[in-house]
């Protein structure tokens, strides 16, 4: 499984975006999906979880409410819909993708997750 993220950029506070990432591999929609973001200096963490067969969602609580995670089994792909995005947003975005399910109390591990995109950057300026 290759997963390839893109969307990031530079935004103002306040501004909105939508991050991507495109699954190649076989099983896309049996597969838990999910984001964690990485800030200089700081330890990866969680950021939003979405169950296999486009189930529940998960959030952590500084993005609830402000961020939006969907997938579209038929093109492989998942999606963070950010809004209201503030400096402390600020940090390189990983899509990730489970060998299956995962285990709800796992889903905020990272090292419950198998597969790793390459990041994308995602700069909000004050």
């Amino acid at each position: 499984v290759q997963l390839q993220a893109c969307g990031g950029g530079l935004v103002q506070a306040g501004d909105s975006l939508r991050l991507s990432c495109a699954a190649s591999g076989d099983n896309f929609r049996g597969r838990s999906m999910g984001w964690f973001r990485q800030a200089p200096g700081k330890e990866r963490e969680f950021v939003s979880h979405i169950r296999s067969f486009g189930g529940h969602t998960y959030y952590a609580d500084s993005v609830s409410g402000r961020f939006t995670i969907s997938r579209d089994n038929a093109k492989n792909t998942v999606y963070l819909q950010m809004n209201s995005l503030k400096p402390e947003d600020t940090a390189v975005y990983y899509c990730a993708a489970g060998n299956g399910r995962i285990i709800l109390s796992e889903i905020e591990r990272a090292r419950a997750y198998a597969y790793w995109g390459q990041g994308t950057q995602v700069t909000v300026s004050s």
